[in-house]
């Protein structure tokens, strides 16, 4: 991962048609559509209205939750008042896929792809529009991580905002803060190997949720655990002290003994299976800054990828390396196992995503292609029979798996995705979207024969 020093506000993040150039840096190029949003988002352009009271209500009614029978009714799913505008969607988004250009450590990483990635069947619809919570502001700490939502059930969501983890509940559209990171935060029980001085002002990089536990890395290798049904944090502890510390993702899991354990994947190369009943971890360490860490469902095996073109798929025990996983052409962000623990997926900078057979791992067995930026985020349903991929910004793809990946439903909005995941039961997915303007939860709902039942919800 690109190593960053993140102070607060040294990095502009992008926005309504922004995209990412040079190396270490996010540049926004002000088009003319770009000019139009903002002065819409200011209440300079509403449509000749000329009183700070229509004003007022415009923005008022924007700010508003948008629901699934608004949307049938012809309102945007994100609020973005196109008429007004002077441009018609259809010619803002081919803009946009022009104009974008995606973040790369290898140069031209993407290009050529095409012919190595199955052509799919678009226009399926197995999640439907259900809610898009407008007063949920999904903040990204670093641009190339993008795991910051998390349901619990198909109601709850947790998820980072600005200094704060907040919960969201769809149920009652009313959001509560969990944990506030902006001042000093200390452990309220003592563990072996917790810092009881806790940490100051910590710049949440990565955030898991399971079931009672929450874990937040930060930017300087911090870990903060958090036990959902008792107030104050319970462990505090920092995983390494190299320069370049930042933990780039955590997974939480179940052993096979039923204790509770996390992974953290780090910028200083190395992978840590931390055990919190006993507070004792193991470390394996690679070539590499490790971007991403996935256990397989029996935990024999861990996906690694970070950067490097190449991933691994590794021994969890010893950490020998059982393949290297060769195909993708730049640094990878995302990876996630299927159900079947035999398949498993990676996003790549190169923008695609691979799927990968445990017997057969020579190469993988299917390459998706993207529209617009990076694979940063990957999810399967519990059942598998889904597969999510987000890219960097305006496009979450959702694949019938059963379909060998050929049929898939195109999830279409404009802004940076924070994070995107299902909910336990597969009934609701969730996708944060960051912008300057438009930030916001999308929430959807999986496609059943009684979907009828939204039109009283």
């Amino acid at each position: 991962m690109s190593a960053i020093q993140l102070d607060k506000g040294s990095i502009s993040l992008p926005t309504m048609s922004h995209h990412y150039v040079g190396y270490a840096d996010v540049v926004r190029e002000m088009e003319d559509v770009d000019n139009d949003l903002d002065d819409e988002s200011r209440g300079r352009d509403f449509s000749g209205s000329d009183s700070d009271l229509d004003e007022y209500d415009y923005m008022n009614k924007r700010n508003q939750e948008i629901s699934a029978a608004q949307v049938r009714s012809g309102r945007d799913i994100q609020g973005i008042p196109w008429g007004s505008l002077g441009i018609m969607r259809k010619r803002y988004r081919k803009t946009r896929l022009e104009q974008y250009r995606n973040y790369e450590n290898k140069p031209q990483s993407g290009e050529g792809l095409e012919k190595e990635c199955k052509i799919t069947k678009k226009g399926s619809s197995y999640y439907e529009f259900r809610h898009n919570s407008t007063s949920v502001k999904s903040t990204i700490l670093h641009f190339q991580l993008r795991n910051l939502v998390w349901p619990t059930s198909k109601h709850d969501v947790y998820f980072m905002s600005q200094s704060s983890i907040m919960h969201w509940s769809s149920l009652t559209c009313k959001k509560s803060e969990v944990l506030n990171v902006s001042g000093h935060v200390a452990p309220s029980e003592n563990y072996p190997g917790s810092l009881l001085e806790g940490f100051t002002q910590t710049q949440v990089s990565t955030l898991a949720v399971k079931d009672n536990l929450l874990v937040a890395g930060g930017n300087q290798g911090e870990i903060i655990c958090k036990y959902l049904d008792r107030p104050g944090i319970c462990y505090c502890t920092r995983l390494t002290d190299h320069d370049n510390a930042i933990t780039n993702a955590v997974e939480i899991y179940t052993s096979s003994s039923g204790a509770i354990h996390f992974i953290a994947s780090n910028n200083d190369c190395g992978v840590r299976d931390f055990d919190m009943e006993t507070f004792t971890s193991k470390h394996i360490y690679f070539p590499w800054p490790v971007n991403h860490t996935s256990l397989c469902p029996n935990a024999k095996f861990l996906i690694i990828v970070g950067d490097d073109p190449d991933g691994m798929l590794v021994d969890s025990s010893s950490g020998k390396i059982i393949a290297h996983l060769r195909g993708h052409m730049d640094y990878s962000f995302a990876s996630a196992w299927h159900p079947d623990g035999v398949t498993f997926a990676t996003g790549n900078q190169d923008k695609t995503c691979r799927i990968w057979d445990t017997r057969y791992l020579s190469k993988s067995i299917t390459a998706l292609k993207g529209n617009l930026g990076a694979i940063r985020s990957i999810r399967y349903t519990s059942d598998g029979r889904f597969m999510a991929m987000a890219e960097a910004a305006d496009f979450v793809h959702v694949f019938d798996v059963k379909s060998e990946y050929e049929k898939e439903q195109e999830i279409d909005f404009f802004g940076e995705i924070s994070g995107m995941s299902f909910s336990p039961d597969t009934e609701s997915l969730f996708i944060g979207v960051w912008d300057r303007t438009y930030s916001s939860l999308l929430e959807y709902g999986r496609s059943r024969d009684y979907s009828y039942v939204d039109t009283i919800i």
